[in-house]
C-alpha cells in the first residue's frame, strides 16, 4: 500500500504516513466519514482551528516561530488560516450588503458632506459609490500584507534586527492579518445583529489591531515594552509612508481614468 499523498510505501498497520505525515484513509468517501474530518479539524475541543485561534492570542511566537522553524501539524497552515480569514470576510460582507445594509450605510457627517461636495459637476467622485468599497475588503486584505509584511522586515533590518528574512516576516504578517480578520469580521457580524453603529464599531476595533500588533512583534521578538515601542513606531512610520505614497498613486490613477 502507498500514501495517496506522497507516494510513500506503507505498513498495513500505519495510521499516518512517516513521510508527509498525511492521515491514512483506509474507508470509502461517506456523509459519515465526511463529517468526522470536518468535525476533526474544525469543531472538536481540540481541533486546529481553535488550537491556532487561542493561542495566537495566549501566546504568538509559538504558533508563528513554530511555523517558521518547522512545525507545521500542531496548528494550522498560515496560508489555509488567511485562506478562512478571507472566507470569513466573505460572509461578513455578505451580510452587510443584504441582512445590514441600512446599519452599514456610511451616514457619517464626513461622508455625507463628501459626498454632497460630489454632486457638483468639477467632482470627479459625484458618481461614486463609497459604500461599495465593502465589497472589496477580501482585495485589500490581500494586496496589504506583502505590505506590511516589507513594512515589518524593513523597520527591524533598520535597527539591524535581521534574525528573518522578508519571506519570514510575510508568515508573522500572514498569521497576524488572519487573526485580526477573523476577529474583525466576528466582531462586526456580532455587533450589527445587536444594532451597534457600524463606524464606530470598526474604528474601536481598528485601533485594538494595532494594540495586537505591538503585542504579536513584542512577542516574537521578545523585547521589552519601550525596545517594542521604539520597534513598533517605525513599523508605524513605513507602514503611514507607504498607504500614503499608494494613497497618492491610487488617486492619480482615479481621477486620470475618471477624466479620460
Amino acid at each position: 500500500m502507498n500514501c495517496k499523498n506522497c507516494n510513500n510505501t506503507l505498513r498495513l498497520t500505519q495510521k499516518f504516513c512517516d513521510e508527509c505525515g498525511a492521515k491514512i484513509i483506509q474507508n470509502r468517501l461517506k456523509p459519515k466519514v465526511l463529517a468526522q474530518q470536518v468535525n476533526e479539524h474544525y469543531f472538536s475541543i481540540d481541533n486546529k482551528l481553535l488550537l491556532t485561534f487561542l493561542d495566537l492570542f495566549k501566546k504568538p511566537e509559538v504558533v508563528i516561530l513554530g511555523y517558521i522553524n518547522g512545525t507545521r501539524k500542531k496548528y494550522i497552515d498560515v496560508l489555509q488560516y488567511f485562506a478562512l480569514s478571507l472566507t470569513l470576510t466573505g460572509i461578513q460582507v455578505f451580510l452587510m450588503s443584504t441582512f445590514f445594509k441600512e446599519s452599514t450605510d456610511m451616514g457619517s457627517q464626513f461622508i455625507n458632506g463628501f459626498n454632497d461636495a460630489s454632486t457638483t459637476t468639477d467632482n470627479p467622485f459625484k458618481d461614486y459609490d463609497f459604500n461599495a468599497l465593502n465589497n472589496y475588503q477580501g482585495l485589500f486584505y490581500i494586496l496589504t500584507v506583502p505590505f506590511s509584511a516589507l513594512g515589518t522586515w524593513f523597520a527591524y533590518y533598520i535597527i539591524g534586527e535581521r534574525s528573518y528574512n522578508f519571506t519570514e516576516h510575510l508568515v508573522i504578517n500572514l498569521y497576524y492579518s488572519a487573526q485580526v480578520i477573523i476577529i474583525t469580521a466576528l466582531l462586526t457580524i456580532l455587533f450589527l445583529v445587536f444594532g451597534l453603529d457600524y463606524l464606530v464599531i470598526s474604528s474601536i476595533v481598528y485601533i485594538l489591531t494595532f494594540v495586537y500588533l505591538f503585542y504579536v512583534l513584542k512577542c516574537v521578538f521578545k523585547t521589552n515594552f519601550w525596545n517594542t515601542l521604539g520597534r513598533f513606531s517605525l513599523v508605524m512610520a513605513i507602514y503611514i509612508g507607504s498607504f500614503l505614497i499608494i494613497g497618492l498613486i491610487a488617486l492619480i490613477i482615479t481621477v486620470v481614468t475618471l477624466y479620460k
